[in-house]
């Protein structure tokens, strides 16, 4: 028995010694060159320059974090709930692991595949098979370390798969950064609806209180006899007016906090807020740059260059396909008719049997897949091209809102003086007997309609900074700190070239 264990520690050591030896050659052999085009970035379509002259003043969008740039302290609360409690962000995560897992299950596809073998045979050879002529048994029993199938990488074929699944991972976490930016602006923006629906509302209210007052004035007058019915009736009018727009912001509103709601993804009270829009400094001033900084900040782009770059890699793997497959199966180990001479002196036995597989004829089916590669490399470019103008425009749009809703609320301002001005001339005329009411009712429904514009302009003056904010890949410093959600997919990411035991 203790010459049994002897005889096992030494094959168990003479394994130990063989097997880094077996890991260097293979690992020799994987590192061979990929057959994928060489990449090289398309070129920008898009101007060096965005059409509109606007300030360049502020701090660059990627360089600033969303808690610095939204300053409202309750609205930071909703965008930190959002980040942590949105389904859609979450679903996104679990996409960048998928892809995640994904890209091991093709990186493991380099290694060879080494397990422990262990196993016996016993076998009885009646008497009419028996070379003897008499019945027969037989015994046997092995145990060795055994290498199944594994391709020789010599023209890149699996390296090209490992690389396209690579970058495929890799775009969807630019996804997946994309998803928290945008989730940041919605909530933004509609945390900004919502303080509008509020202004708005308080407006109405007060002109509601205001005709109420006048109408209680009016029906007394009526009373006396000191004014018309005609009167009383264009004063009911008004404040049916205000009550309507009224009722109808309250709707807007609960809509609003209902959506609002969906995307913080929690339960929360939404108390209207008593500040106004102009009260508060809610947004930092930015700086657009050049489009040529978009290809690194925006995460669409980024992600949209992963998944070109997959497409090439898919290429190679196509063209590696028309070449000779080599693959090696072998094993390593003890063997013997008697269990206790499994380990014993002489016992050693090895199998190597590689292979090789040269296609002949597969009916077009490798130029087929050839084509098809280079097909979707092509529609990879122009996605590429497209996500670039579609950035482009974004940011466009998004300076041109802000430089003209600058300009309408410059004269909304002036507007809502001027109607103020009138209402107040008018209703002094009225009371000295040198207008009629109806010139009141007129100036009174346009001072109305001027107070809600200006609340709503303001609000989109607002709202086009954020979309700025977002359209240049604002907040991709701060996401990585504050997205709790996606703090699993920020995991370390093996290099293409790091041998590493799968």
């Amino acid at each position: 028995m203790k010459t049994d264990q002897l005889h096992l520690r030494i094959h168990v050591t003479q394994m130990q010694k063989t097997l880094p030896v077996m890991v260097a050659v293979v690992l020799a052999l994987a590192s061979c060159a990929s057959m994928a085009p060489p990449y090289a970035a398309p070129a920008l379509p898009v101007a060096a320059h965005y059409p509109s002259d606007v300030n360049q003043d502020g701090a660059a969008a990627a360089a600033m974090g969303w808690r610095d740039y939204f300053t409202d302290a309750r609205l930071q609360d909703l965008i930190a709930q959002a980040l942590e409690n949105n389904r859609d962000l979450r679903a996104a995560v679990l996409r960048v692991e998928e892809a995640r897992a994904a890209y091991g299950i093709q990186r493991a596809e380099q290694f060879p595949a080494i397990a422990a073998q262990a196993g016996s045979e016993r076998a009885h050879v009646p008497a009419d098979l028996s070379l003897t002529g008499k019945p027969a048994m037989s015994s046997q029993y092995h145990v060795s370390l055994g290498l199944a199938s594994w391709e020789i990488d010599f023209w890149g074929r699996v390296r090209s798969l490992r690389d396209a699944a690579l970058e495929n991972y890799l775009a969807s976490d630019e996804a997946r950064r994309a998803v928290t930016i945008s989730l940041v602006a919605q909530v933004a923006n509609s945390y900004l609806a919502l303080c509008e629906l509020d202004e708005r509302i308080a407006l109405a209210r007060l002109t509601i209180a205001s005709r109420e007052e006048s109408l209680r004035i009016f029906t007394r007058r009526v009373e006396v006899g000191s004014t018309s019915r005609l009167n009383l009736t264009q004063v009911q009018t008004l404040l049916s007016q205000a009550q309507a727009l009224g009722a109808q912001l309250e709707q807007a509103r609960a809509l609003q906090a209902n959506a609002l709601i969906l995307l913080v993804g929690v339960t929360l009270e939404l108390p209207a807020t008593s500040s106004r829009l102009d009260e508060r400094q809610m947004l930092l001033p930015l700086q657009p740059g050049l489009p040529s900084d978009l290809l690194i900040r925006r995460p669409d782009i980024v992600a949209a260059e992963h998944q070109l770059k997959a497409a090439h890699a898919q290429i190679g793997a196509a063209r590696a396909a028309f070449f000779p497959r080599i693959a090696l199966t072998g094993s390593f180990g003890t063997a013997s008719a008697e269990l206790d001479g499994l380990f014993a002196a002489g016992s050693r036995a090895w199998t190597f049997a590689p292979s090789i597989s040269l296609p002949l004829f597969d009916a077009g089916r490798r130029s087929n897949n050839l084509s098809l590669a280079e097909a979707r490399r092509d529609l990879a470019v122009a996605n590429y091209e497209k996500t670039i103008q579609a950035a482009f425009r974004d940011v466009a749009d998004a300076l041109a809102a802000r430089q003209w809703l600058a300009q309408q609320l410059l004269i909304a301002q002036a507007a809502l003086t001027t109607q103020t001005e009138r209402a107040r001339l008018s209703q002094l005329r009225y009371d000295n007997g040198a207008a009629a009411y109806l010139d009141v009712l007129d100036a009174q429904r346009d001072l109305l309609v001027a107070e809600q514009q200006l609340v709503q302009i303001r609000r989109a003056l607002l709202s086009s900074q954020v979309s700025l904010y977002a359209a240049l890949g604002g907040g991709a410093l701060d996401v990585a700190a504050t997205d709790a959600a996606g703090a699993a997919s920020t995991r370390h990411i093996p290099s293409p070239d790091q041998h590493l035991t799968p």
